[in-house]
């Protein structure tokens, strides 16, 4: 057996080392004409730490990341709504940590050079299609440097882990449409700054009506001052937006607005992202879940499957969950159809399940009931407000949606996430 993933993503990288790891042969081909690191910060829950390190991983994740110790939740007066744990801390086996997508990338790519050899991630090859037939499936692919047309490369299955833009979803799905907008604007930066509050601290502050702010840390001490570098997502809700873009540069002056009297005695929050290193522009849009991910022998996996609004910390670690079980269906069926098929029923409508949650009521949900309950207005106790025990059910209702709860983890089989 042999799989022909298309795309060098964490879905794709993470998928060649999972079936590496399941004594399955795999050839990767990106788009880009060279891997380098691209984005912002991420979060990775422990149901995706635990995948990563049953891939041997966490070592040279940990030295590249921070082990997140809590998550805070303020007004956008400053005044803090609700605190709790978060992994390690909050009782888990595994971590939660944030990252820059660029070191997990790197650390993916370096893991899987290792493993499956120099030469089995292609660069500059272009997925522009697919075909199969009784015997196997071959990707079809461009120069994305000079677009000559280059040669199709066949497997047992081809995946497709080709992104928010897919190729293959769109051909399996020609009448798809575009993607669905929240009416939700995002700004992503980085900024290099002291740390704030515990130093590990992931905090949601604010709401979408008037402005909301996710900050936290994703490298430690970058510089002689032990200065961190700090992701932060700042989301406006406004018709305003422009078509999906990871690398879209962001304007200062589009968004600033609405934090300008954001002067907390933990974090002066205009100075913080004028002092930005990076600034990104991007939609909160995302896609109804599919009917189905499989066609034969070619199926869906990670962004290409479920893209999935950024509120939950989730996409990336639900790619991971798609490769894991993946990689444990082609081990366990000698017919890959059937494989791909027993796949699609553990993940499609899991994954489902969190693109509708993280429309609905993600952990900052949270955020949104105090906004509403207070009137957007300062409070003397947050009791008076919301009780604790309604907090807490928000997000450990999000934790079994999305399958990280302490009660998931504790199970043999991923499903879900679990």
């Amino acid at each position: 057996m042999e799989v022909v993933i298309a795309g060098g993503g964490i879905g794709g990288l993470t998928l060649a080392l999972a079936l590496e790891k399941a004594g399955i042969r795999s050839r990767v081909f990106e788009s880009s004409p060279e891997i380098r690191p691209v984005g912002v910060g991420i979060n990775l829950l422990p149901h995706a730490t635990r995948e990563l390190d049953r891939l041997g991983l966490s070592a040279a994740l940990e030295r590249a990341a921070v082990q997140t110790r809590e998550a805070v939740f303020f007004n956008r007066f400053g005044q803090l709504i609700y605190r709790e744990p978060l992994g390690r801390w909050g009782g888990y086996e595994w971590p939660q940590i944030s990252i820059h997508r660029g070191d997990l990338h790197q650390v993916l790519l370096d893991a899987v050079r290792l493993r499956l050899g120099g030469d089995c991630v292609q660069t500059g090859w272009k997925c522009i299609g697919f075909e199969q037939d009784a015997g196997g499936a071959s990707a079809l692919f461009k120069s994305s440097v000079t677009g000559e047309e280059l040669p199709p490369q066949r497997g047992t299955v081809v995946v497709a882990c080709d992104g928010i833009h897919s190729v293959i979803r769109k051909q399996l799905f020609p009448d798809e449409g575009e993607p669905l907008y929240t009416g939700v604007n995002m700004w992503r930066g980085v900024t290099r700054w002291p740390p704030v509050l515990s130093g590990a601290s992931l905090v949601r502050a604010g709401w979408l009506t008037c402005g909301k702010m996710v900050i936290y840390p994703i490298r430690e001490r970058i510089d002689a001052e032990g200065r961190q570098l700090v992701n932060w997502v700042a989301e406006i809700e406004t018709p305003r937006h422009l078509g999906r873009d990871w690398s879209r540069r962001g304007k200062l002056e589009d968004f600033i607005g609405a934090f300008q009297d954001w002067h907390f005695d933990w974090l002066d929050v205009p100075a913080f992202l004028r002092a930005a290193d990076q600034m990104l522009e991007f939609p909160m849009v995302d896609q109804e879940p599919l009917p189905w991910w499989t066609q034969g022998r070619v199926t869906l996996l990670g962004d290409a499957a479920h893209p999935m609004v950024p509120r939950g910390s989730n996409g990336a670690g639900q790619a991971i969950l798609d490769a894991r079980a993946l990689a444990d269906a082609l081990a366990a069926h000698a017919d890959p159809c059937q494989a791909l098929l027993e796949y699609e029923a553990r993940r499609r409508e899991v994954t489902a399940r969190v693109v509708r949650m993280n429309r609905k009521n993600p952990p900052d949900a949270i955020l949104r009931e105090v906004f509403l309950r207070s009137g957007d207005k300062p409070f003397d106790r947050i009791e008076d407000v919301i009780g604790l025990d309604e907090l807490k059910a928000i997000s450990e209702g999000y934790q079994r949606v999305a399958g990280y709860d302490r009660e998931s983890l504790g199970s043999a089989v991923p499903d879900g996430g679990g």
